[in-house]
């Protein structure tokens, strides 16, 4: 069964209290997604992309209208030392949290990490200069 038809035959909050043994074709890269090898009973993105689909308001209520895609934005460290990706959706802007899975690609993870010091708001080469203006000496020795 497809992800899309899920919510027609389950009850409400179904999936909060149940594991998802479906299969999905991911909608960003094509690769079937199976939920062996997640560690957990309730895969929600794929491993490959890290790319998900927009179908809860609150985790598994699968009551989400928009079915937009969520692309994976950023990792969070939560207070157990557990990864988590943010996903965005492209249509509607919403934000969630969704466990790193076991399975999930490592180098795709690493790079989402790392891209807020690969791609900083300001330009490196005037590190020093942005940071006399803020009162700082500039110097970038410790």
């Amino acid at each position: 069964m497809n992800r899309e038809n899920k919510r027609k035959k389950y009850e409400k909050h179904y999936y909060k209290n149940h594991a998802c043994t479906d299969s999905f074709t991911c909608k960003v890269c094509g690769r079937l997604v199976v939920p062996q090898g997640a560690g957990s009973g309730h895969r929600n993105h794929c491993p490959n992309c890290l790319s998900s689909q927009h179908l809860d308001n609150e985790p598994g209520d699968r009551e989400a209208d928009c079915g937009g895609v969520m692309e994976p934005v950023a990792v969070w460290v939560r207070k157990n030392g557990e990864w988590a990706l943010i996903h965005r959706c492209r249509i509607c802007g919403k934000l969630s949290s969704n466990r790193v899975a076991a399975d999930d690609n490592p180098m795709k993870l690493m790079a989402i990490a790392m891209k807020p010091l690969c791609e900083p708001p300001f330009p490196v080469e005037r590190i020093e200069e942005l940071t006399a203006l803020m009162g700082g000496d500039g110097s970038l020795k410790y």
